[in-house]
């Protein structure tokens, strides 16, 4: 599974981009061959993306640690479990993880504001999550109790994601990006950054740094809906 090795912003858009292609292409249009292929009797299987849009389902890499992040393991066990659109969802979203993992895992050379812009490239481009399930980030809000609901389901179900990837949970990114290029702390106003825990509130939609709302990473896996400080005072909640 050796790859070439990415070094440009560019470069390592293109290799994560080819790699997610191929992704999708196993969970949508070869979606019968990759079912077929991830046999629970089998050892743990992984779903690998390849540079050339190549997919293919195999064992993990033996040596550790492997030259790449690896993908999540044992897909196939989970297969017959499941309904068929849930497991495939469930791929799908280890799948992001895997894509981010690995185009970080080349980014970690880069500075500061070029690993920024890889991340606002990355964000462009909808999940692999998204186009499996087929939810787009939501372009227009008809009414912000509709929408919300929508946007607010989806990011409770990638609690875990908040961590690191603030923006990609939050649907409503592409018309906020376009208006004010930044995701700003609802609290301190001040710049998202990668190296810095946020969380996102399930009612107002907007960031805040863990810090100033006194959030851990911890705390915020057992929380099912954050609401932040105004609006854990406001009553009336999503009914307005």
């Amino acid at each position: 599974m050796s790859s070439s090795n990415p070094r440009t912003v560019e470069e390592i858009f293109k290799d994560f981009s080819a790699r997610r292609a191929a992704i999708v292409r196993a969970l949508s249009s070869d979606v019968d061959e990759f079912y077929g292929l991830c046999d629970p009797e089998k050892e743990n299987l992984c779903l690998y993306g390849h540079p050339n849009e190549s997919w293919e389902v195999n064992l993990p890499a033996e040596e550790v640690p492997p030259e790449l992040p690896e993908p999540a393991l044992g897909i196939n066990f989970a297969r017959d479990g499941m309904n068929r659109r849930d497991w495939l969802s469930l791929v799908a979203v280890h799948s992001d993880c895997w894509l981010l993992s690995v185009a970080f895992y080349f980014g970690a050379r880069l500075n500061r504001n070029e690993r920024k812009r890889l991340f606002s490239m990355i964000n462009e481009l909808p999940t692999v999550f998204e186009v499996v399930t087929e939810k787009k980030p939501v372009k227009d809000k008809p009414s912000v109790d509709s929408g919300s609901k929508s946007r607010g389901s989806t990011k409770r179900s990638s609690d875990g994601q908040v961590k690191s990837t603030p923006k990609l949970t939050d649907e409503g990114f592409e018309d906020e990006e376009d208006e004010q290029g930044e995701t700003l702390c609802g609290s301190c106003g001040g710049n998202y950054s990668a190296d810095e825990f946020w969380i996102c509130c399930d009612i107002c939609e907007r960031w805040f740094h863990g810090k100033c709302v006194k959030i851990t990473p911890a705390k915020a896996e057992n929380i099912k809906q954050y609401k932040c400080p105004s609006c854990s005072l406001k009553k009336t909640g999503r009914s307005h």
